[in-house]
């Protein structure tokens, strides 16, 4: 395994757990619906983090 795979397969780890804390805490469709979200967000370019007031985005 290079250790870009390796660092491939830790992201999914880790979007895995937390994809389950979401899904435990709120329910599947919350879980799943951000997800959705945070993929067509990245397609169309948009910030993924909302920024807070007066910090710069």
């Amino acid at each position: 395994m290079t250790d870009d795979d390796a660092s491939k397969d830790d992201f999914f780890n880790r979007i895995g757990l937390l994809a389950e804390e979401m899904s435990n805490a709120h329910g599947k469709d919350f879980a799943m619906g951000v997800l959705i979200l945070a993929a067509r967000f990245l397609a169309e370019g948009k910030p993924l983090k909302r920024s807070s007031e007066g910090e710069a985005s």
